[in-house]
């Protein structure tokens, strides 16, 4: 009973923040939403094992970063096949407070905006930013710097404002 418990009190500590962080990563609410529950969801049979680890939720992050890239890789192949057959796609905009800093998110390379979430909505430093994602501490800096340059190209129309200072404004 008191693995369930600590297992809500977790639930609840970090789920808000998880959403904030994945709704930076795919710009939609609904689709953040519905990737943290199915993380959290994968996490409650195993919580024994995971409430062990030195950062249970860096677990749940991970799984929930995993299934929004899988989703946009089927969501990818659904498109090309669709281009293939002549339809056209459909775009349906999201409303809320961020859209353009969501907007110009999409468009920098998966692994760059992994870095960005997680450097700056995560707030993990690059060593480990480097050691989420398994790679070089180096090769998260070059992400970084790559990313915060297409968001400020495609962002900032003014040179006082940095992408540093954008992605700040989107910590939940």
């Amino acid at each position: 009973m008191s693995t369930d418990r600590e297992f809500t009190e977790f639930y609840l500590a970090t789920y808000r923040r998880l959403v904030g962080q994945l709704f930076v990563l795919t710009g939609n609410r609904h689709d953040a939403e519905e990737l943290a529950q199915e993380a959290f969801s994968r996490a409650l049979p195993r919580w024994t094992k995971i409430s062990g680890y030195e950062a249970p939720e860096a677990w749940v992050r991970r799984v929930a970063f995993n299934l929004a890239f899988s989703r946009r890789r089927k969501a990818l192949r659904g498109a090309a096949a669709l281009l293939r057959l002549g339809t056209d796609r459909v775009h349906d905009g999201d409303s809320t407070d961020g859209v353009a800093v969501a907007e110009a998110l999409r468009a920098v390379p998966v692994r760059h905006r992994q870095a960005l979430v997680l450097h700056y909505v995560v707030d993990l430093p690059v060593r480990d930013v480097a050691a989420e994602l398994g790679v070089p501490e180096n090769t998260v800096k070059t992400w970084l710097r790559r990313g915060r340059q297409q968001l400020h190209a495609a962002l900032c129309t003014d040179e006082t404002t940095t992408a540093d200072e954008l992605l700040s404004h989107l910590r939940p």
